[in-house]
């Protein structure tokens, strides 16, 4: 792939920090089943609406010290996290995919995978308005990025779904107790459009291991017992990323191993 002049990445990055910003808005209002495109964003303190040139993605946090400028009120480090993360996550997918539609899709995935994870985080819910209109989504890119198909992309959505379904199903048979949530059966079925289902297994695998490490851990640091619920959207929006960034890579590798 041809080197592109250093404008086109730092036009990336600041276009996925811009987007990064509306997906703050999308991650407060979702839940709230509020309107993402108006009123304008406003100080949840005071009521003042926010002006252009106080939301510039990054810099006006710091410019303004992290606070409202009319009210001094603290605003929260995670609307700066969000743009920054948004911004790189979106400055990489353009380092390895150039101008391309497969490059569009999967920003248009990765920023769904952003405004899932913290919503998940914070509510403990992945809203439909995203998994549902991903996996329609999601197959229509299969048509025209490379290498994916439209076959491959309904496996991934009949897979994806299907095998957290039969955990959920499974584990309820078992313990008599829900485990799996229904939106996490649907946003594996997006990843599974957007990515086909040999990303489904590789996601499954690679999220199970993180979440439990992690799981582990916060169980010994906050002496909780095994009851503890933890969120498993990100850990599967994690994998997801792991996968587009490294993932044939690393089933390349895989593979070369079983051969003797």
């Amino acid at each position: 792939m041809p080197q592109l002049p250093l404008f086109f990445y730092i036009f990336a990055f600041i276009f996925g920090a811009v987007v990064g910003s509306f997906l703050n808005v999308c991650i407060y209002r979702i839940p709230e089943k509020k309107s993402i495109v108006s009123p304008p964003s406003a100080c949840p303190k005071c009521g003042n609406y926010i002006r252009w040139y106080d939301n510039i993605p990054v810099i006006s946090f710091l410019i303004l010290r992290g606070k409202c400028r009319f009210c001094k009120a603290p605003v929260s480090w995670r609307y700066p996290l969000i743009e920054a993360l948004n911004g790189i996550l979106t400055l990489l997918l353009f380092v390895k995919f150039g101008l391309s539609i497969t490059f569009v899709a999967y920003f248009i995935l990765s920023s769904a995978l952003v405004t899932i994870s913290f919503i998940d985080f914070d509510h403990q819910i992945i809203p439909d308005e995203i998994s549902l209109s991903g996996i329609v989504i999601g197959f229509i890119f299969s048509f025209f990025i490379p290498g994916l198909g439209w076959l491959n992309s309904l496996l991934g959505i009949l897979i994806g779904g299907g095998i957290l379904l039969a955990v959920a199903y499974g584990y309820q048979f078992l313990t008599g107790k829900d485990g799996m949530g229904g939106g996490d059966i649907k946003l594996l079925a997006m990843l599974g459009a957007f990515l086909g289902w040999k990303a489904v297994l590789f996601i499954i695998f690679s999220s199970s291991l993180v979440g439990a490490v992690v799981g582990i851990i916060i169980m010994i640091v906050q002496k909780k017992d095994r009851k503890l619920a933890i969120p498993f959207g990100p850990y599967l929006a994690l994998g997801a990323l792991l996968y587009v960034f490294f993932g044939e890579t690393v089933i390349a590798w895989y593979m070369s191993t079983l051969q003797f």
